[in-house]
């Protein structure tokens, strides 16, 4: 019977020694375990013949029981601690068997072959559990390098979404720039088409400060004579003269002025900064340079223009420069469709584009009106897209009316609103809030 006990402990040391093999703890307990193998069988041979059967039994079951102890208290076998309790009932069949051999011999010497029923039953118990905790442990090891892998594959789809993520920002970064570059572009291509027009806007005033210029030089020229004859009543009248023809050239000056600033305005990268406008004042300004600027082109080009402003209508809060660029934009939109009408129709057509204004419920409703071409139905909500032109390669970019719409809608929380029917004329309908 105390075979089977030294047989658990060989056992115990030679699937411990199996189960550290190729892993880290091989180096720490390799030898032990080997000793112990060895200790093991040694001990069963040589104490079988001095020793009786219950002696010997007793004895193998107190060292099962002491080496159970003490690799139960070892951390590097922990997950071994199911199996290592699978051997308490052997251990104690071991010493009840002692115990029964000493106190009732004479039932025991009776009976001694069923007791290695019992015996037998807890040596099977324990490589049943021996086997089942083998099975977890493979388990628990495919488990953990299914982790591992999976770790692994997260690690490295990390990487790969942390490069993706820094080309995306990347891309982003060179498209915003590209967009500021195309927006710099676009107000420099508008620009230049204005060049004709604030040439013609700046000649008028320029002109006008020409003229009273030389009148006030003659009438200087007259003055200095009327001193010379003493007639200071005269030189009075010539006095007033020049004081008014200083004055016209003072507003036409500021006029010009005002004109440049404009169109330096118009030119510069928006600051962001919103300052209080007086709409009316900038629609009539940018109506005009965009009329001049197509007249520059086509000398035989002309259109009625028509301004129906509410002048009671308060200055709004907004950014000049982008608004500026809106309004240009439509009007030369404006412009180009009602001269391509033209073109089509002849000298019987008569161009018309009209601007008006308005309050409506706390918004100021601003529309540019045309007798155009009009907006085909089928590309009517593609406008707006960037990119997108109806106008021929070379003519137009596509971007004025995305950038319009950005500025409007997201830069002043406004609205762009379009009506327009083919071969009859559009309707820009832009709403900016007062507040």
């Amino acid at each position: 019977m105390s075979f089977l006990t030294y047989l658990s402990i060989f056992l115990l040391f030679n699937w411990l020694n199996r189960a550290v093999k190729m892993t880290q703890l091989s180096f720490k307990w390799k030898a032990v375990l080997g000793i112990g193998q060895g200790a093991a069988a040694v001990a069963y041979f040589v104490l079988k013949k001095p020793l009786s059967d219950e002696v010997h039994l007793l004895i193998g079951s107190i060292a099962l029981g002491a080496i159970i102890k003490y690799f139960n208290e070892q951390e590097d076998f922990k997950s071994f601690r199911s199996y290592f309790e699978s051997h308490y009932p052997l251990i104690a069949v071991g010493i009840l068997i002692f115990l029964i051999s000493i106190v009732v011999p004479s039932f025991y010497d009776e009976y001694d072959q069923y007791f290695l029923l019992p015996l037998v039953a807890a040596f099977i118990w324990v490589i049943s559990r021996w086997a089942a905790s083998k099975k977890q442990r493979e388990e628990l090891l495919l488990y953990k390098a299914k982790n591992e892998e999976l770790d692994r594959l997260v690690a490295e789809r990390t990487a790969e979404i942390q490069n993706q993520k820094e080309e995306l920002e990347a891309t982003i970064e060179l498209l915003q720039n590209t967009q500021q570059q195309l927006i710099q572009s676009e107000k420099l291509a508008s620009l230049g088409e204005l060049t004709a027009g604030i040439a013609h806007e700046i000649q008028n005033p320029l002109n006008f400060v020409n003229n009273f210029a030389e009148v006030s030089s003659e009438l200087l020229v007259e003055m200095t004579q009327e001193l010379a004859k003493g007639d200071l009543e005269e030189v009075r009248y010539i006095a007033d003269d020049i004081r008014q023809n200083l004055e016209k050239i003072s507003q036409h000056g500021k006029r010009a002025d005002s004109i440049v600033k404009g169109m330096l305005q118009h030119s510069r990268t928006s600051n962001g900064q919103k300052e209080p406008v007086n709409v009316n004042n900038l629609a009539d300004e940018y109506m005009r340079l965009a009329y001049h600027g197509l007249r520059a082109k086509d000398k035989s080009f002309n259109s009625e223009l028509v301004t129906n402003f509410d002048n009671s209508l308060p200055e709004v809060n907004i950014i000049q420069q982008d608004v500026g660029r809106v309004l240009l934009n439509l009007f030369t939109n404006a412009f180009y469709a009602v001269h391509q009408k033209q073109k089509e129709l002849g000298q019987t057509f008569r161009p018309k584009i009209e601007v008006s204004t308005r309050l409506q419920h706390n918004n100021i409703e601003l529309t540019v009106k045309d007798n155009g071409t009009g907006i085909p139905e089928a590309i009517r909500d593609k406008i707006m897209q960037p990119f997108f032109t109806t106008k021929p390669t070379g003519e137009g970019t596509g971007l004025g009316l995305s950038l319009s719409y950005d500025i409007i809608v997201k830069g002043h929380n406004g609205n762009i609103a379009i009506e327009s029917e083919e071969g009859n004329g559009s309707v820009f309908i832009i709403t900016l809030p007062i507040i």
